[in-house]
């Protein structure tokens, strides 16, 4: 079996479900990495034979794709802010909207940073350690501190920061009851979160793969109370922001008037509404007077 007849039976296997140009872009992603090619090469021997033990594995990936098991989950790995993250079933796939909110943090950052100064930051629910690794990444001489809830998924995040050849201070701890005394004793320039905020009533609107398979307790809030997470970290960044620190939050867009509004009762001042690429409200930040 050439590469090309291999592309075109994975391509013709998930189309029905997936439709043409994400089945192309799956089958692309799944031979690149399996055979380690980039795009110019493997456009120079697609007629040549595929391995087939490459062959065995792509088709391994196409069952599991029509199982419905998201891909990054299959490879145990993606790409967040041009660096690479493992990911399984306990932590969400990074989003391209998280790195927006990245990058909003970044540009922030180096205003306010100046030459000297050395910025402390905080990552409240990091999963991955997506956001916390990626800002590192790049600022370097941040400080630090990523918590989650989840020890698997604060398993996963420190292999991403040493994946990625980045320190970071992990704290397993619960923004609702905060007990870590380095974290309660502790003041920050920026607090960030990329927290739950799907409501149960959402769930028929969202694709089977990410349904069945992302870990419900980093998605879902109660219908009763969309915002609960929103408090808890607003309340804990009265108390551990810096006077003018900045609180960057990732938000569901259904709810963004309201999480204005809180962030106004809680007396946060310059606060400032984005769009993600999509043109949904997806990102606020705001500053603790």
């Amino acid at each position: 079996m050439t590469f090309i007849e291999a592309e075109r039976k994975f391509i013709d296997g998930l189309s029905t479900i997936y439709g043409f140009e994400e089945a192309r872009s799956l089958s692309w992603l799944s031979i690149s990495f399996l055979c380690k090619l980039e795009r110019a090469k493997y456009l120079s021997i697609k007629q040549e034979e595929i391995n087939s033990d490459d062959a065995e594995q792509l088709f391994k990936i196409h069952e599991q794709l029509i199982q419905g098991k998201p891909l990054q989950y299959i490879l145990g790995e993606t790409v967040f802010y041009d660096l690479t993250f493992q990911v399984n079933p306990s932590v969400l796939i990074p989003r391209p909207e998280t790195e927006e909110l990245v990058d909003w943090a970044l540009i922030t950052s180096r205003i306010i940073n100046g030459e000297t100064e050395v910025l402390k930051l905080l990552d409240i629910g990091t999963g991955s350690g997506c956001i916390a690794i990626s800002i590192k990444k790049y600022i370097p001489l941040a400080d630090i501190t990523a918590i989650d809830i989840s020890e698997a998924a604060l398993n996963t995040a420190r292999q991403n920061a040493d994946l990625n050849q980045i320190e970071i201070n992990f704290i397993q701890d619960d923004i609702f009851k905060p007990t870590n005394l380095e974290l309660i004793n502790s003041k920050y320039d920026l607090i960030l979160s990329n927290p739950p905020y799907v409501t149960e009533a959402e769930k028929d609107q969202m694709l089977d793969n990410v349904l069945n398979h992302e870990p419900h307790n980093a998605l879902f809030v109660p219908n009763h109370d969309p915002l609960v997470f929103y408090r808890a970290i607003t309340d804990f960044a009265l108390n551990h922001l810096k006077i003018n620190g900045f609180l960057f939050l990732e938000l569901n867009e259904k709810f963004s008037k309201e999480t204005i509004n809180l962030l106004r009762e809680k007396g946060f001042k310059e606060i400032e509404l984005r769009q993600d690429m999509g043109g949904k409200d997806r990102m606020i930040r705001a500053v603790l007077s």
